[in-house]
């Protein structure tokens, strides 16, 4: 990039020493008058852009005549060649002395235009779909007078994922616009929706019609897509869709999806070239047909296109008229500030301060380019014109209107009838079964130690992975042929040959593990992901079998809750009972026999209290319960064989230093020396299930690590023999690889989950996958816990505290009555003594007038 603008230097430097070839051109249809302001144009007079562009801008000259002085407009041909459109440009600035200059409409005709207004600073308001980064540093002068529609590519990625298309061929001009300012947004846009484009195809402006028609046979006999997103300019497209139609390509099951360049002028389609491209779905740059502004515009344009071009067809202005409209006013308008003063940096800046509603749009400069398209009309081709279907907004998604109330959805297919090419009315598969395509070469582990996952037997090749892949396969609605090739060596080998393209995909017992990213990506796990270790398994002793169906826990809480009714009984019925009553130890004694006897007899000792007898029979039903539960759990334990690991922990398994077996892959021994800390001499490797078996009989190994889908086949096969212990370790899990980046990578990780999902991968397993029938068996302790029992612990332990807190409550309030009443005694037999001794001391002496003796009278 860098030694371009060094090319346009010197481009420009030979367009000064050869200056006098443009000398002849001062005899162009307008003279300049001394103290007259001009603006130039350089456009293709012969193409419909450049048609409508010309009387768009002779309207705007009528409305803005005077403007800063404004009184003339050049417009010179660029004859669809670069080095004509460079010279145009000289001529306007040195000979023309034009303020400002419009187009051209291509990248590379602009650029060259910009070099040669680059020391005369005349602004250049260019019409080109995009323009890199750097061109505005380059030339300062340069203006995006059209908005960047590179975020139509969202557009048309929407509308791929619309229609869940996963693959895309993309078709367009090769130019240095399109190949670095356009197509990577596309691939972008497409693999942000988990589409993939298949296949690029580059036509250049002149193709041969031999070139194009080789290229579309091509596709045609080795590409099984059928969904194409066209990116050429007009005239290089009508030559394609015509020779689609001979080929047939304008059939059944194609989608053609084309872009701004093309779509923008679908309403000036004659007859002939409407007939080549039925059913193609288009995007085009938005603007508001609507207000008193637009419809005055619209009229006059109309009539004066007619009139100027009467051979064509259709005479309604597109977006390119409107921009160049829009285009001529912003200049105008800069003019008008500028006043007396000609062009250069002044007028540049008035320009870059335009802010106006435009027919195009808001017009608004910011470094140095207008504000990039964000709505584009969604069009489809069908009959003798086009039906307009909706409408794509950046950051909304789709919707029928654009208004304020506008309901906007992620998908288009609500928007209306879409007609496809060939006339159905279902939507398309976008792709075609091909039997000349290329077949996928697919590797297959061919010495895999579990059957069941991979067998190989010469040219047959079966197993659950194989059916598993074959079924994703058929499921998908696009998928290449195939076919399966055995491979010998390692695992880890096996995967590196997808990145020595010796392999196009890997399917087998292939465990997904980080190391091999490095040489292609995985799908999602098929089975079950995990490493789990296996030890051998014995019988456990039955000796202490009495006290398995109660957890230590439980056992604990049965005697606390026991003793404690126990405790409130003997406490509530104690006075009640002499048999209760005596020394201390005598009473502890009394007080536990009478706490277990209700577990063990029905017939207790008789009860005084409706306190006691409440909290006795509520736990004699909770008792009932747990000896019932008790006698059930110790007959299943006395019945059925349990076993029990000769390793109970894998921290055991490491302080004993025993010997351990791992399965197929080196990742296998990093990960147990490296995470799990096993001594890489105690690690043995085994290749299939008979060999661990073996290594057991042996005594070579105490243990096993197997990824957890080869567990399920070992234990199956050796069930009754061994156990699995420990947690389970994730990592792991069998999937299909596939070159990095690959297109398909997308659509058979969603056809895995399908088939998960409906039951297909299931019964895949039932089939492939089925244990061996064993004895009835118990692995793991089954004793039961207090988890179960809560609720009848709360209700009995609650019933017991109740009563001993009203028994309590009452005795207090008995003993508080009985003081009360000693009290009240004691005081009225002292006042009757005191009364009647009164009365005898009354008597026997002489009483005064006032009642009372003149003299004290002891009381005692």
């Amino acid at each position: 990039m860098g030694s371009l603008p060094h090319a346009f230097s010197l481009f420009a430097l030979i367009l000064l020493l050869t200056s006098g070839t443009g000398a002849d051109q001062s005899t162009k249809t307008q003279a300049i008058f001394k103290g007259s302001t001009g603006i130039g144009a350089i456009v293709d007079t012969s193409s419909r852009i450049g048609k409508e562009e010309i009387v768009a801008m002779e309207v705007a000259k009528e409305d803005f005549y005077g403007f800063g002085n404004l009184t003339f407009l050049l417009i010179n041909d660029s004859q669809k060649d670069t080095i004509h459109a460079a010279l145009e440009a000289k001529d306007l600035i040195d000979t023309r002395q034009v303020q400002a200059i419009i187009g051209p409409q291509t990248w590379e005709e602009v650029s060259l235009v910009a070099e040669i207004a680059r020391e005369t600073q005349v602004p250049i308001l260019s019409f080109a779909d995009t323009a890199p980064e750097w061109a505005t540093g380059r030339w300062p002068s340069l203006l995006q007078a059209s908005p960047d529609k590179r975020a139509q590519m969202k557009a048309v990625a929407a509308i791929v994922q619309s229609w869940n298309w996963h693959q895309v061929i993309v078709i367009y001009e090769d130019t240095d616009s399109s190949a670095r300012g356009v197509i990577p947004h596309l691939h972008d846009a497409l693999r942000e929706v988990n589409s993939q484009v298949s296949q690029f195809v580059a036509f250049s402006p002149s193709a041969s019609s031999d070139s194009m028609s080789k290229e579309l046979e091509n596709i045609k006999s080795k590409q099984y897509c059928r969904v194409f997103v066209v990116h050429l300019s007009f005239k290089l497209a009508v030559r394609l869709f015509e020779m689609a139609k001979k080929m047939e390509m304008m059939q059944k099951d194609y989608v053609w999806i084309t872009t701004d360049p093309i779509t923008s002028l679908v309403h000036s389609f004659n007859a002939s070239v409407i007939s080549s491209m039925q059913g193609i779905l288009g995007v085009r740059s938005y603007f508001p047909k609507m207000g008193r502004h637009f419809e005055t515009f619209n009229q006059r344009f109309s009539t004066r296109f007619s009139r100027k071009y009467p051979r064509e067809e259709k005479k309604e202005p597109g977006i390119y008229a409107v921009q160049a409209y829009d285009a001529m006013r912003t200049i105008a308008l800069g003019l008008n500030k500028t006043g007396s003063k000609r062009g250069g940096k002044e007028l540049l800046e008035n320009i870059l301060d335009a802010d106006f509603p435009g027919l195009s749009g808001k017009v608004k400069f910011k470094n140095q380019n207008v504000a990039a398209a964000e709505i584009f009309e969604i069009v489809n081709v069908i009959g003798t014109g086009y039906n307009e279907i909706g409408y794509w907004s950046n950051g909304l998604g789709f919707s029928e209107n654009i208004h304020e109330n506008s309901r906007y959805d992620l998908s288009m297919i609500d928007l209306g009838q879409v007609y496809w090419p060939g006339g159905p009315r279902s939507t398309p598969r976008g792709w075609t079964a091909l039997t000349s395509a290329k077949r996928l070469r697919i590797g297959v582990p061919s010495f895999s130690g579990y059957k069941e996952y991979v067998k190989v037997e010469g040219t047959n090749f079966s197993g659950f992975s194989i059916e598993v892949f074959k079924t994703t396969a058929a499921s998908m609605p696009i998928f290449p042929p195939y076919e399966f090739h055995d491979f010998s060596g390692t695992y880890d080998e096996l995967v590196e040959q997808i990145h020595l393209k010796k392999f196009d995909a890997v399917v087998g017992d292939v465990e997904i593990v980080s190391s091999r990213y490095e040489y292609a990506e995985f799908t999602n796990p098929y089975t079950e992901t995990g490493l789990v270790l296996v030890v051998p398994a014995r019988s456990s002793s039955k000796a202490w079998s009495f006290v398995k169906p109660f957890t230590p826990t439980m056992w604990i809480l049965i005697s606390v809750i026991t003793v404690y009714n126990g405790f409130v009984v003997w406490w509530i019925e104690r006075k009640h009972c002499e048999e209760l009553q005596g020394s201390i130890t005598t009473q502890i004694g009394i007080m536990i026999w009478l706490s277990f006897n209700t577990l063990f007899s029905l017939n207790g000792p008789k009860l005084h209290s409706n306190l006691s007898r409440m909290s006795g029979v509520v736990w004699l039903f909770v008792a009932l319960i747990i000896i019932q539960t008790y006698t059930a759990n110790l007959t299943s334990m006395l019945t059925v064989q349990r076993l029990e690991p000769t390793i109970p922990s894998v921290e055991e398994l490491l302080n004993s230093n025993a010997k351990v077996g791992y399965c197929t892959g080196s990742y296998m021994e990093r990960y147990l020396a490296e995470v799990l800390k096993f001594k890489s001499q105690n690690l043995l490797h085994f290749r299939s299930a008979a060999n661990y078996a073996k290594g057991f009989e042996d005594k070579n190994i105490s243990a096993a690590f197997l990824g957890t889908p080869y567990a399920k086949i070992f234990l199956a096969k050796y069930c009754n023999s061994f156990i699995q212990i420990g947690p389970t370790y994730k990592i792991g899990g069998f999937g299909f690889a596939f070159p990095r980046g690959s297109p398909l990578l997308a659509s058979v990780n969603e056809a895995l989950l399908k088939i998960s999902e409906n039951g297909t991968l299931q019964e895949l397993e039932k089939t492939w996958i089925t244990p061996q029938k064993c004895p009835e068996m118990q692995s793991e302790s089954s004793s039961l816990g207090p988890s179960g029992f809560r609720v009848l612990f709360f209700i009995t332990g609650g019933t017991t505290t109740i009563a001993f807190v009203i028994y309590v409550c009452r005795s207090n309030l008995v003993r508080h009555k009985n003081i009360r009443g000693i009290i009240s005694a004691v005081v009225l037999k002292r006042w009757f003594s005191l009364s009647r001794h009164f009365t005898r001391r009354v008597a026997n002496a002489e009483i005064p007038t006032n009642g009372f003796p003149e003299t004290p009278v002891p009381l005692a």
